[in-house]
Parts: C-alpha cells; sequence; structure tokens
C-alpha cells in the first residue's frame, strides 16, 4: 500500500468535545464541511404560522425565537465545525436545518451545541437542547429516557479501506489484516468478539480521524465503525478512501426528543416523511454523505 498523506485538516484527538454558538445557516452560500471544498447550496424555505398543540418544547422555541440543536463537531460531512470558520456542516446538520425551517425557524439562527455522545440524553432532558441530530442510534434503552423522530437514516458497522485496495471487500476478508476503530468502541469489541482478525491486528485510538491517519499512511488495513460516519471520511477523499461491503450491523439514526413531548415528535415524523417524499431527504444526502460515491436508500419512519 502506498503511503499517503492526509491533504485535507482533520479534527485534532483534542478538539473540545462541547461548544455552542450561532454559527448561521452554513449551506446557504456553500459551505466547508471538512474537505476543503463547497457543499452545493441548500436552503429551505421557512413555513409560515407553524403551530404545534400541546408541545411545551415548540413553546420555549417560539419564546426564544430560536431553536437550540444539540450536533456532533468531528465527523467530516455528518456533523463537523469547521475550526477556522466556526461553521457546522454535514448530512445531520442539514438535516436539523430542514426540521428548523419547517417549525417556522430560520435555519439562520439556529445555535448549536456540540455534545458528546455520553451526554446527548441529559442535555434533552435537562432542555439544553431542543431536539439532538448527532449519528443517534435509536434504541430500546435510550427511549426509556426521551423519544425519537425517525429514523432518517438507518447505517450499519462498515470497513473504511484505501481506494486501490482490492483485497478486502468485506468482513470476511480481514484476517491478517489490521483493523482500527475508537478504543472501547462497539465496533472493535464486534471485531473482537466475531475473531474477524487477530487479537495482534486490533488497533484501537482515541479518535477516528486518528484511525484514518493511520490508513491514509498505511500503517493499518481499515477502519471500522458505523458506514455513515465512514461514508463521511470517504467523501472528504474520495480519490484516496472508500467503504466497501455489507454493513454487519443495524443503526436507526434519530432525532432526540424531550420523552413525553409527543405532539413534537409527530411533527418531526411528518417533516421527514415529507422531506423523502419531495427529494429534498435525497438532495441533501448528494451534498453530502453521498459524495463518497455510495448510495444510500431512505428508510421507513417509525411513529412508535
Amino acid at each position: 500500500m502506498k503511503i499517503r498523506t492526509l491533504t485535507v485538516g482533520l479534527l485534532a484527538a483534542g478538539l473540545a468535545l462541547t461548544a455552542c454558538g450561532k454559527e448561521g445557516a452554513p449551506s446557504d452560500t456553500g459551505s466547508s464541511n471538512g474537505d476543503g471544498g463547497n457543499t452545493p447550496a441548500l436552503s429551505y424555505e421557512v413555513a409560515k404560522d407553524v403551530t404545534v398543540e400541546g408541545s411545551p418544547t415548540f413553546e420555549k422555541m417560539k419564546k426564544a425565537g430560536h431553536v437550540v440543536v444539540g450536533v456532533k463537531e468531528d465527523q467530516p460531512n455528518l456533523g463537523y465545525k469547521d475550526p477556522t470558520t466556526g461553521e457546522f456542516s454535514g448530512f445531520d446538520v442539514e438535516i436539523a436545518r430542514l426540521v428548523s425551517a419547517k417549525l417556522g425557524f430560520d435555519p439562520k439562527s439556529i445555535e448549536y451545541k456540540a455534545v458528546p455522545s455520553a451526554g446527548r440524553e441529559q442535555a434533552i432532558i435537562n432542555g439544553d437542547v431542543n431536539y439532538y441530530v448527532g449519528t443517534y442510534t435509536i434504541n430500546d434503552k435510550r427511549k426509556q429516557q426521551i423519544s425519537f423522530a425517525g429514523p432518517y437514516f438507518v447505517a450499519g458497522q462498515g470497513l473504511l479501506v484505501a481506494k486501490d485496495d482490492n483485497e478486502i471487500k468485506g468482513k470476511d476478508d480481514l484476517k491478517g489484516k489490521k483493523v482500527c476503530s475508537v478504543s472501547g468502541s462497539t465496533p472493535i469489541q464486534r471485531v473482537r468478539d466475531e475473531g474477524l482478525t487477530e487479537s495482534g491486528n486490533i488497533v484501537e485510538l482515541q479518535t477516528y480521524s486518528q484511525c484514518v491517519n493511520e490508513l491514509l499512511n498505511g500503517q493499518i488495513d481499515a477502519v471500522t465503525t458505523d458506514d455513515a460516519i465512514l461514508l463521511g471520511y470517504a467523501a472528504q477523499q474520495p480519490d484516496e478512501l472508500k467503504v466497501v461491503g455489507e454493513s454487519f450491523s443495524e443503526e436507526p439514526y434519530g432525532i432526540g426528543l424531550p420523552k413525553d413531548d409527543d405532539a413534537l415528535r409527530d411533527k418531526v415524523n411528518d417533516i421527514l416523511e415529507e422531506a423523502m417524499k419531495d427529494g429534498t431527504w435525497q438532495e441533501i444526502y448528494d451534498a453530502t454523505l453521498g459524495k463518497s460515491g455510495n448510495k444510500a436508500e431512505m428508510p421507513e419512519v417509525d411513529r412508535y
């Protein structure tokens, strides 16, 4: 495998895990999303005279005059904060902006709060965010504390390899290969439990960007985590990286909402279903994760 040099700025391992600010509408004029270039301009008509009867969260947003959205900030083409401009961009961010517009709030006024995975439920329960969009897998345990609209995307564990690697086509080709993921993560534990490669070939680092750097430099053979996250890296450098094989888990991504706000959950589900029918969802995907060259199927909203 030839040595590769990372040609765009990935986030440093020491990137702050929490941040907030009204960073503007990142895609209205085209925005950096970690790939060194601009996304096609995406805009959403702001709905007028919106009402969501019986939703305390919506009333809170109306009183504030804007939406507070929880996001990730270190996932290229999903939820990414440009370290130079401070703008947020990516598939998840665009979904958050779409929801804001359809609820009647200008996406330019969104206040983004980067909240790490471990703090998501508490941020919603505390009211620190109105809703959360950030590779947030819907599961029964989380439903005990919050509720979900969606899913708006279904991910699964996948593999990121070098563009010129023709040996690894799926998980069954990992024997004898060095595989990297974040230390203590479910994906790397699955690799270990299923014996997909030898224990000595399992590499655990602190961030996915570190794993990607190792892959680009020829020190490992594959990175594994949710394929949506891997698609973001592949979209960032499509000439150097690719996602291969069938996914080997199922991770339905939802929009996290306060647990008892059924009215808002129903409204957000309506917004997502409309976007899937009128082509908006596909436009968002093509402008972000779709730049990886991989196709994706629209999920079916689960109105539980």
